[in-house]
């Protein structure tokens, strides 16, 4: 049962994350659809959590919290400043510091192994993400010191942290061909078609993040009354 509901949660995680990348930013669509991501991410990652410790020797016991890390602190960049957010930040700095130290450790656990991999994990894989988790802590360090940023680099705090945690669910499916063919046919079982999904997410992170970073004062809607309206990123 919890397998059925780790599975759908991913599934449904991928594409509500996929249209908030697609759709305009700030609409209601993309507050909808983002909100029932950070939702399904949190099943998702603590679901695979759950079922990591069970298994004999545990193995991703620590995803839900990973996952947990970059979903939490993406939603409360767009969130009003409080006592309750700053507090939120602060631990979340703890758990990035903890989990990139766990994720070291793992790297160079299975760097000693035979062929420096672990059930088919490079070495690098685990430091990967604790390059990622030290940079992500790195930036929330700055929020505590300094508050949070506005304009486009509020927004790409907060684009960025929500499509590496779409990676973590798009990576964990697209990546094992035989969880992909289950659902998908032949054809998009191949690895350049089940790398395609992460490409192009990539792809639309970077874009955002140009268009987030690079913005222009955009044309001011007309209205029937004399107040202005803010422009934001489409």
């Amino acid at each position: 049962m919890l397998l059925t509901v780790h599975i759908a949660a991913g599934g449904l995680a991928i594409v509500l994350g996929a249209i908030a990348l697609i759709v305009k930013k700030g609409g209601t669509t993309h507050r909808r659809s983002g909100m029932l991501f950070v939702y399904s991410m949190l099943i998702m990652g603590f679901s695979a959590s759950i079922l990591g410790t069970l298994k004999d020797p545990p193995e991703n016991e620590r995803a839900g919290f990973i996952v947990a890390y970059f979903v939490v602190t993406a939603l409360t960049t767009v969130r009003p400043a409080t006592r309750w957010t700053r507090g939120i930040n602060a631990v979340a700095l703890a758990i990035a510091a903890t989990l990139a130290g766990f994720a070291i450790v793992g790297s160079v656990k299975i760097f000693n192994l035979p062929g420096h991999s672990y059930n088919g994990i490079p070495f690098f894989a685990p430091l990967f993400i604790a390059v990622i988790l030290i940079l992500a802590a790195a930036g929330d360090v700055r929020i505590l010191r300094s508050g949070m940023p506005r304009g486009g680099p509020r927004l790409a705090r907060h684009l960025w942290r929500m499509c590496f945690a779409l990676f973590i669910a798009a990576g964990s499916f697209f990546s094992i061909r035989e969880r992909v063919a289950r659902v998908l046919p032949e054809p998009f079982t191949t690895g350049p078609m089940r790398a395609l999904p992460i490409l192009l997410l990539f792809g639309a992170m970077f874009y955002w993040l140009w268009r987030v970073r690079r913005r222009r004062a955009l044309p001011v809607l007309m209205r029937h009354d004399p107040l202005p309206l803010t422009t934001a990123a489409k």
